[in-house]
């Protein structure tokens, strides 16, 4: 039932839409073979503008980068071998250029008026069929058009005499795709037809199923039967004796791309990519769904459909060269007029979270509409259907809590109370043995205070004092003038009702100075209580503990932890600060907290280097940190960076030079910003975070170390300055580092210009 309820759905959607993109098709995002190959797309700023990246030939560098040419905004486009072509936004008619961004004479003059509802480009060759891009009609007769090569990679055209024929013009088509030598189209009426000098090596029968959608490579042809949604496909001599053109069986596809030798779509079910043919599997990303791909004759590129960032890799290349692309988001499919009908959603605009963005179009009456999933990827289930304007939501298994996911998770009934029974167990040993400790302590606590009366009792009796006239036995405070205002000097039995007797559910943090604790204050302020341990007590004399409450009572700054007060009784060393209600900048990076967005990251990141900048700057003497770590800054209520645990200035004159390590420290937290990895990580390699990030940074690849795991913002180009920056801080020589001042100005300036924010 399920099988046949599929495959309904599957014919339905694809019976109003198609979504096939690669060489000789047309869509959002499309590939240029050939040496000088290169890749194009449709943005997402809702301008429908061009982004071009690939080898640059007007470059001597190998190295891939995007161009920056001057193409129009296009509702669609379509990529040849050494060109690309499309169908401009506002007037329908057809558009051609080449890596060089030269568009003189690549369209005949006799074509240039004519408006086109489909384009596609071949190897030496475009055909289109007219008509106006955003016309009800939904086919048209073809006009053709040579592209010809002429010296130094540029290129010229001419009407066509090996494309047209009085039979080919007769006809009415509703999709085209082109390839080395052949232009084949799917006809109104039914069946699909092929033309041109190659044609008749692609062995495709005479058929007259009706197709949905075509899909060519340069000598290859796939199709999808309206019928049943099977995949068919045709290849020359090439192909002969081969399996290469076997598709999958059982898989159904909304989205297909050919290479020289390699086949790849997009399962319908999970929009997971799954190829045949020559391919290194091993390349194909596996934690993603797609929602666009191409091909050029080795390297695909795809639009992701969690954040619409662009993601490249090799097909079937046995050396990988550099085919980065840029960090910007791309529009997930082509803008049409009218509703997206069953089986897709019209993607909603406000996901991006850009407030100004409320289209990807240029027009506000149309609409990209993409396929609806309706499976996960291995270890997630999918928590809401999809809806008209919203893709089915994907949720990890671990959070599986009824029948629903049972059978898609692979747990079973009793696995499931099993889980939950083990946890009540849990919970009872947990709370049984609570009462039993809480029991032992007050018959302990009774003993001794019924002990210790008696005890005071017999020493005032023995001294032949009055119990009024009893002397202060308290042993003395620290003898350090209280900060006026500022800091508040605490009673240890105060500290100790405000933390539950600092019991380890109160518990906060640990470090080298000892623990940290939640307390609530008499008058409702909570703090956190921070208490030496015994090393720290037995290495600091008293002297050298006022010397740090002198220096802690002079640092204010709404971007460092200020103290609040201390206590001093009893051998003990504790000290009151502000408490910071969203933890660390670790938790949130590494330790599974809510997730930061990029302007929060940013500003963080700024915030935290005025800490610093205030600590080096503007106390004297200076403070040099010494410890710069993302698990010592905090984020208070508002989400404001604060710096914390810094220590004390060193009578050893090693303060400039410590300082210029709080530089190289902190450029690693902004490495942790950029790229979500831990500063040292055993599962990656290289584990050290400055040799990975580095050296990608100085090759020009800042986009690959950028966290993928949050949602972009449409500019990426102030976290792009950021690396800039964490490379200077994190230079060998210290000379070559910038001082704490420089680094905050920079980043509060990229704060202020808004880049972002």
């Amino acid at each position: 039932m399920n099988n046949l309820y599929n495959t309904l759905s599957l014919l339905l959607f694809l019976s109003s839409f198609s979504f096939t993109y690669g060489f000789g098709s047309m869509g959002p995002i499309s590939a240029v073979f050939g040496q000088n190959d290169f890749f194009c797309a449709i943005d997402a700023s809702g301008k429908q503008e061009v982004i071009c990246w690939g080898k640059n030939t007007s470059s001597s560098s190998s190295t891939s980068s995007v161009f920056a040419i001057d193409v129009p905004p296009m509702a669609a486009l379509s990529g040849g071998y050494g060109f690309m072509c499309g169908i401009l936004v506002n007037t329908s008619y057809a558009y051609c250029w080449d890596s060089m961004g030269s568009s003189s004479d690549l369209i005949p003059q006799v074509y240039q008026s004519s408006s086109y509802s489909h384009i596609s480009s071949g190897r030496d060759h475009v055909c289109a069929i007219r008509g106006s891009y955003y016309s009800e009609s939904d086919s048209g007769s073809i006009d053709c058009w040579d592209i010809v090569e002429t010296s130094n990679n540029r290129f010229s055209s001419k009407q066509s005499a090996l494309y047209y024929n009085q039979e080919i013009s007769s006809l009415s088509f509703k999709k085209i795709v082109s390839g080395d030598g052949f232009t084949c189209g799917s006809l109104k009426d039914g069946g699909i037809k092929c033309w041109g000098p190659t044609s008749s090596n692609l062995v495709v029968p005479d058929v007259q199923d009706k197709f949905l959608t075509l899909e060519s490579g340069k000598s290859s042809l796939c199709g999808v039967l309206e019928s049943s949604g099977e995949i068919k496909c045709w290849g020359d001599s090439s192909f002969s004796n081969s399996s290469i053109l076997d598709p999958p069986i059982g898989t159904s596809f909304v989205s297909l791309a050919i290479g020289a030798q390699h086949f790849c779509g997009i399962r319908e079910d999970n929009h997971a990519i799954e190829c045949w043919g020559k391919v290194n599997s091993s390349s194909i990303p596996k934690d993603s769904g797609f929602l666009s791909i191409t091909s050029s004759d080795s390297i695909m590129c795809g639009i992701r459909e969690d954040d619409l960032v662009l993601d490249c890799w090799f097909a079937n290349a046995s050396s990988p060269s550099n085919i980065d692309p840029p960090l910007q988001l791309c529009s997930p499919g082509l803008c049409t007029p009218g509703s997206c009908g069953l089986g897709n959603f019209a993607f909603n605009a406000s996901l991006l979270h850009e407030p100004d963005l409320t289209s990807l179009c240029v027009r506000k009456d149309l609409n990209i509409c993409s396929p609806c999933g309706f499976n996960c990827s291995n270890g997630f289930f999918p928590s809401s259907s999809c809806t008209q304007n919203a893709d089915r939501v994907c949720t990890s298994c671990s959070l599986c809590q009824n029948s629903s996911c049972w059978e898609i998770c692979n747990l079973k009934p009793h696995q499931h109370q099993d889980h939950r029974l083990h946890q009540l167990r849990k919970l009872i040993i947990i709370i049984s043995s609570s009462i039993f400790g809480s029991l032992l302590i007050s018959i302990l606590l009774c003993i001794l205070l019924r002990f210790l009366p008696q005890k005071g009792k017999q020493k005032k009796q023995f001294s032949g004092e009055k119990e009024s006239d009893a002397p202060d036995i308290t042993p003395s405070s620290v003898s350090v003038a209280p900060c006026p205002g500022l800091a508040q000097v605490f009673r240890l039995s105060e500290l100790k009702d405000a933390t539950n007797g600092f019991k380890e559910f109160n518990e906060l943090g640990r470090g080298s100075y000892g623990f940290v604790y939640r307390a609530v204050l008499p008058d409702g302020r909570q703090v956190a209580v921070k208490r030496a341990n015994a090393a720290t007590i037995i290495h600091t004399n008293s002297r050298e503990f006022e010397m740090e409450l002198e220096i802690l009572c002079s640092v204010r700054h709404s971007n460092v932890v200020n103290l609040l007060g201390y206590c001093s009784e009893m051998g003990e060393r504790l000290l009151v600060y502000e408490l910071m209600s969203h933890g660390t900048l670790h938790d949130h990076l590494h330790g599974g907290f809510s997730p930061l967005n990029w302007p929060l990251r940013l500003r963080i990141a700024m915030q935290a280097a005025k800490g610093l900048e205030f600590l080096h700057t503007e106390i004297n003497p200076p403070i040099a940190h010494r410890d710069v770590k993302s698990s010592n800054i905090l984020l208070d209520s508002d989400w404001g960076a604060r710096i914390s645990d810094f220590g004390l200035l060193r009578n050893d004159g090693d303060v400039i030079l410590d300082m210029r390590d709080d530089v190289y420290n902190f450029g690693i937290v902004l490495l942790e910003i950029l790229s979500g990895r831990k500063a040292n990580d055993r599962d990656c390699s290289p584990s050290n975070i400055v040799e990975w990030a580095v050296p990608l940074i100085k090759q020009g690849k800042a986009a690959a170390i950028i966290d993928r795991c949050v949602g972009l913002p449409r500019v990426v180009v102030p976290l792009l300055k950021l690396a800039e920056i964490a490379e200077v801080a994190v230079r060998e020589n210290p000379c070559e580092r910038p001082s704490m001042a420089e680094v905050a100005t920079f980043l509060e300036q990229l704060v202020r210009e808004g880049l972002i924010l």
